[in-house]
């Protein structure tokens, strides 16, 4: 294990931190808020630690997958913790437990909140809450890499262990490049976003918090009614834009080098919009008595669905009163996600697919034991460590949830609101049903539930193995 490579990133990361919480510091002083000060008091903190501990170079540049995991792991739970205090310093979210649990939700765009009343927070700490959502949207990791050149050629497997989805590659030779035109991408979308719903009627504030938590995918607002006070023209321009930032942003790179016709062929993508396009018909067709006019349904169907399918856990409607047919497609959308390679959670459409060719693939061996067939995914074929890497995948997946349910079913709440709130925190979604439906929060739970989803929340972001190999013992041995 190389710590000082670990040790050194980390300090780069905690330099980031400073910089990123000296704009909620600008926020605050804009607005005159006293709760300023907690930012930048933290931001010298994190200066100073990060700046000291930089200055002793690593040992060696040398950098595995052991380290990449660890390293990600660590970043993320030190990002968590250093964007909690100013939480707890501005005495807004006096409970640290309560602190983390809302800045790890931030940062893993999940959007579940401990808050009754976010309206009473100052802006700074509503500007904060929805900035950490685009800072880990994309990935921090992603973004030190895209400015600063860290270990040499190895690290890709820092962007490995914290890009979402079953597997990462590189868009141009360097890893460093690609950093740079995801973060592009992903800059620009979010600056248009920003400026269309400007043009709806949202001040600067709402516009830049929407547009982070939509980048994001993350949900968190700056009303107890999410989106549902805002005019139906800055919903409809957030559903558009959550479906957008669900896809690979592969395909953007494609369409920004003018490859449209490779940019089409991503099979990930059709399923996806297949699936949305199904679920929002269904809904529709199953919700339109509750809406004055079946165009209202549709709107509010579409955007349920491009909240539930992306994660972003945005409401418009208390959905939490659908009919079951309803929610049940929604619960199912939650375990679906987005694409792999978008700021979206969830197991991943694509896991989904290559699980369903796996099924239909070993079903045709089983009655034609002879035949020898190709399963094709992306145009390629599935190799064994893919397929295999999908199936375990799942089981840590599915493992991770029934553990997590049984956990905080100590709480004695109904099993609806538990079964939900690890799917809503696993999935990085936000939002659950009944008591964590739209409408209500996360602090019914006890203080130890809290922790378990707290660790839901980093392990469905990380997807999964970082945070099991940052708790396996061997991974702390030598050798």
């Amino acid at each position: 294990m190389n710590h000082s490579i670990i040790r050194y990133i980390i300090c780069r990361v905690l330099e980031f931190q400073a910089i990123f919480l000296l704009l909620p510091t600008l926020v605050g002083v804009i607005y005159r808020e006293e709760a300023c000060l907690s930012y930048l008091i933290t931001a010298a903190v994190c200066f100073f630690v990060g700046f000291v501990g930089k200055r002793r170079k690593p040992e060696s540049n040398v950098f595995y997958a052991r380290e990449g995991f660890v390293t990600v792991s660590l970043c993320w739970i030190v990002l968590s913790v250093t964007g909690a205090v100013p939480f707890v310093l501005s005495g807004e979210i006096p409970s640290f437990t309560n602190a983390l649990f809302e800045t790890i939700s931030g940062l893993t765009t999940t959007g579940s909140s401990i808050l009754s009343d976010v309206e009473a927070l100052s802006h700074c700490n509503l500007f904060w809450r929805s900035f950490t959502h685009w800072i880990g949207g994309m990935g921090v990791l992603v973004l030190v890499m895209a400015v600063l050149p860290l270990a040499g050629g190895y690290n890709m497997y820092l962007m490995r262990a914290e890009s979402p989805g079953p597997s990462v590659g590189k868009l141009v030779p360097r890893v460093r490049h690609t950093a740079r035109i995801l973060y592009g991408i992903y800059m620009v979308m979010t600056i248009i976003l920003m400026i269309l719903l400007l043009f709806t009627g949202m001040d600067l504030f709402e516009a830049s918090t929407h547009a982070f938590g939509t980048a994001g995918t993350g949900g968190f607002g700056v009303l107890n009614s999410s989106l549902g006070s805002y005019p139906l023209s800055a919903q409809a321009i957030i559903t558009v834009f959550m479906i957008l930032f669900g896809i690979n942003f592969n395909v953007y790179y494609l369409l920004l080098i003018r490859k449209p016709k490779d940019a089409l062929r991503y099979e990930e993508m059709r399923y996806y919009l297949l699936i949305i396009v199904a679920a929002v018909l269904l809904i529709t067709w199953n919700v339109r008595g509750m809406f004055p006019s079946v165009w209202e349904a549709l709107h509010h169907a579409a955007f349920q669905v491009g909240s539930i399918i992306t994660t972003t856990g945005f409401a418009t409607t208390d959905f939490n009163l659908w009919p079951a047919f309803s929610k049940t497609i929604l619960v199912l959308l939650m375990f679906v996600g987005a694409c792999a390679g978008s700021t979206g959670g969830g197991i991943k459409v694509s896991r989904i697919v290559i699980l369903l060719k796996s099924i239909k693939n070993e079903i045709s061996h089983l009655v034609h034991p002879k035949r020898v067939k190709q399963t094709y995914f992306e145009h390629h074929v599935l190799s064994k460590e893919v397929r295999k890497g999908v199936q375990v995948f799942l089981v840590a997946y599915l493992m991770i949830f029934s553990l997590s349910v049984l956990l905080i079913s100590l709480c004695e709440l109904d099993m609806t609101t538990n079964f939900t709130a690890v799917a809503a925190t696993l999935n990085n979604i936000g939002p659950g049903l009944n008591m964590v439906g739209p409408t209500a929060n996360f602090d019914v739970f006890s203080a130890p539930a809290k922790w378990v989803l707290i660790f839901d929340m980093l392990a469905g972001r990380l997807e999964i193995f970082p945070m099991l190999v940052l708790l396996a013992p061997s991974t702390w041995t030598r050798g």
